[in-house]
């Protein structure tokens, strides 16, 4: 829902054209609205500015800016507030007056009661932005599983901050100077880590964060207020039994489903056929007496191919369900819009048919679900099961004997990246540092020869630990849910829905469900190889375990067969001398080297192409 844009500019030179055209940029978040609000204070100007996705409140009673009745307070807000109603009848037994029926103004009001602390009392998905001149302060919130973005950038007496990157560039402050620390760790990941952003002096403020611009004192200061490994941290429910738990699950999952159903516009689900998505639509259709509209990308190459299972978990709950194919054809489109709408180098492919099946939704619904977050919550990875078996295989085997395999493995010629990680992996025996390994597209090694000697830089994993006794699955939860969930899942989700006006909602993320999950004992998720152990146990309760027992597909493209087929032309005039001229990061003739050995059969990393060819088609559409 919704885009938003400002600036704290203390040399007192930015303009409200400016703002305009920056929140301008971002129309296809907030197709429905513009505001904007322009002052000056003693120390600097000031401007916040809103691209409205009107879903509550529809009226011009909801519009943004929002100001508070005495003026002292201005609010601009990305997202939702789930349990804005009872907030508001709290709120109102204490002497509060509400002009509108939208959570905006709800979360106003509670700013001003509670202060900033009125960001505990939320359920709900947002980043939001606070002017209150009584303090001459501006607080930037991001909600806690961060699934909404909101950017800053603070230099030369500039503070810009906004819901996606494009907004900066109309300023003429703003400077595109590439991170080196940012620029490897795309290549190394395929997404940037926060607080990282591909540009200097701009950073994605992280989850479960807010900042505090200090007016008098031109200064920012950064405080985290929900922190999901202080969950992990505690101790697990260990006298909790299976029904116990079962019954506690589906408690916070109607509740956090049926929350998210809230609107003033129609709303659908996104439906794979899997275990997470088919949960949802099912408790959610359980409890509805009118259909639920559900939506599925499909797939004309089998393997990749989950439509027919969404179909026949459709047709078994009632829902009324809808389908779309993803084609070569279609997917060359998308492609390049991707650095548009991304508009920092994003390199996971399934941005294409996330994108297309958001298209297709909005055409019925401006409003859906999607169930991401359950693979992290519940282990639902296959990776989990390989980095297991890896961890036992280090445990057991002395380590001088995995170093004596891991270099013969390393001996071998041409050998691709699949095989250097086993062999690192055998060397290996911090769990952290597996999952972060396996998860690795450019080896450490590789960056030194793809990367220019200026953006060689040498990335050191951050390493979030949880307490031993959290155990290993534990732990590759907690560094999944802190940043491949919210830097890569959700900033994809997030982008692909919003590039056509839909709000996609994260009913798993219910902030009250991740807490309880953290905490749950082990082997309620992961048992003995049985991945998402309770939630599938809950699954069956609505479904029949012959609809649901497959193997875990992911979401997925055919990005091999594309990338030798129908994308090929693409990649030869994009990874051409030309272009690798232009940049000052990728190393030419390594680069040029890499797709000669692609296309030949030498190697077969499939995702080293893609990561290069979106760097390059960013590169041509914001440099």
């Amino acid at each position: 829902m919704c885009g938003l844009s400002g600036f704290v500019d203390f040399n007192k030179k930015l303009t409200r054209e400016q703002l305009m055209r920056s929140c301008n940029t971002l129309q296809h978040r907030g197709p429905d609205d513009y505001g904007d609000t322009f002052f000056e204070t003693t120390e600097a100007f000031v401007g916040l500015s809103h691209r409205r996705l009107a879903i509550l409140d529809l009226s011009p009673g909801a519009h943004q800016p929002m100001q508070s009745i005495d003026g002292s307070v201005i609010l601009i807000l990305n997202g939702e507030v789930y349990n804005f109603k009872e907030i508001r009848v709290e709120l109102q037994a204490k002497g509060y007056h509400f002009l509108s029926g939208s959570d905006t103004e709800v979360i106003l009001q509670a700013y001003q009661h509670f202060g900033i602390d009125c960001i505990n009392h939320f359920i709900g998905m947002f980043s939001v932005v606070i002017y209150d001149a009584s303090i001459q302060k501006i607080f930037l919130i991001r909600d806690r599983p961060g699934v909404k973005p909101l950017y800053y950038y603070f230099a030369d007496g500039y503070f810009l901050f906004a819901s996606e990157l494009k907004a900066f560039h109309p300023f003429p402050c703003f400077k595109k100077e590439i991170d080196a620390a940012s620029a490897t760790l795309y290549f190394k990941y395929g997404y940037i880590k926060a607080p990282n952003s591909i540009f200097k002096n701009t950073r994605k403020l992280q989850p479960g964060y807010f900042a505090t611009i200090d007016l008098a004192s031109k200064s920012i200061q950064l405080k985290q207020y929900w922190n999901v490994l202080d969950y992990y941290n505690k101790p697990a429910f260990f006298s909790i039994d299976k029904t116990q738990a079962l019954q506690e699950l589906e408690k916070l999952c109607v509740s956090a489903f049926q929350y998210r159903m809230i609107s003033d516009v129609p709303v659908g689900i996104f439906l794979s056929g899997g275990y997470d998505s088919s949960l949802l639509a099912a408790i959610l259709q359980n409890n509805s007496a009118n259909k639920i509209k559900t939506f599925t990308i499909g797939f004309n190459e089998k393997q990749f191919n989950e439509a027919n299972h969404a179909k026949k978990i459709a047709q078994y709950l009632g829902t009324d369900h809808n389908e779309h194919f993803c084609t070569a054809a279609s997917a060359s489109e998308v492609i390049l819009a991707l650095p548009f709408y991304y508009d920092e180098p994003f390199g996971d492919s399934s941005a294409i048919p996330t994108v297309l099946l958001s298209r297709f939704a909005k055409q019925q619904v401006t409003v859906a679900l999607s169930a991401d977050g359950a693979d992290e919550l519940f282990a639902g990875y296959n990776r989990y099961t390989q980095l297991s078996t890896i961890n036992k295989v280090q445990k057991i085997v002395p380590v001088s004997i995995r170093r004596t395999i891991a270099k013969m493995i390393g001996s071998v010629p041409a050998i691709n990246t699949k095989y250097k990680k086993i062999a690192l992996l055998l060397s290996e025996c911090d769990s952290t540092t597996s999952g972060d390994l396996l998860n690795t597209v450019f080896l450490e090694t590789d960056l030194q020869n793809l990367l220019q000697p200026d953006f060689a830089y040498d990335v050191i994993s951050e390493k979030k630990h949880t307490r031993e006794k959290s155990g290993f699955i534990n732990s590759l939860l907690a560094a999944d849910f802190t940043s491949y969930l919210p830097d890569d899942i959700l900033a994809k989700v997030d982008r692909a829905a919003m590039s056509t006006g839909l709000e996609a909602r994260e009913p798993f993320l219910d902030h009250r469900l991740v807490e309880w999950a953290a905490q749950l004992p082990v082997d309620m998720k992961y048992n003995n190889g049985h991945k998402k152990y309770l939630l599938t146990e809950l699954t069956h309760q609505y479904l029949p375990g012959e609809l649901m027992k497959r193997p875990k597909m992911g979401f997925g493209i055919p990005l091999r067969s594309w990338l030798k087929g129908s994308l090929k032309a693409l990649v030869m005039q994009t990874i051409i001398e030309e272009n690798l001229s232009k940049q000052n990061v990728l190393d030419k003739n390594y680069v040029l080297q890499l797709k000669e050995d692609y296309y030949s059969g030498k190697i077969n990393d499939d995702q080293q192409i893609w990561l290069i060819l979106m760097f390059l088609l960013w590169w041509n559409e914001w440099m």
